[in-house]
């Protein structure tokens, strides 16, 4: 099994910057796409960015300019840099990732995983 844990939603006044953090665990044979999703209260969920493994990035329209994110991929760790925050930003954020995971000594499943969420509130 793999899990995505993430981490580093609070609450921020707007115009503040903040980073979010995700790192995927267990036994991964190879991560693949990693990114960030979000989710708003009353609206569906939406892409923020996705980050392959060698640093292409796809940015959501809305967070271009303000949103960076980054990978380690030695700990399959990515990360979310926000700035700019506006209070249209305020929602759950969701770490999504491509995983390959390793079932026998030769095989692998390939496995799209999602972190649990963390909170976002931009408010004054």
């Amino acid at each position: 099994q793999v899990q995505l844990v993430e981490s580093g939603g609070r609450l921020m006044q707007p115009g503040g910057s903040l980073r979010l953090s995700c790192a995927a665990s267990g036994n991964i044979f190879r991560v693949d796409d990693m990114g960030w999703y979000r989710q708003a209260p009353g609206k569906e969920r939406e892409l923020v960015v996705i980050a392959t493994p060698d640093g292409a990035t796809r940015y959501a329209d809305f967070v271009k300019g303000r949103f960076t994110v980054s990978r380690d991929n030695a700990k399959n760790t990515v990360y979310l840099q926000m700035a700019s925050l506006k209070s249209e930003d305020t929602a759950v954020y969701y770490c999504y990732a491509n995983v390959w995971i390793k079932t026998g000594q030769y095989t692998n499943t390939n496995r799209e995983v999602w972190g649990q969420g963390t909170l976002v509130t931009v408010s004054s």
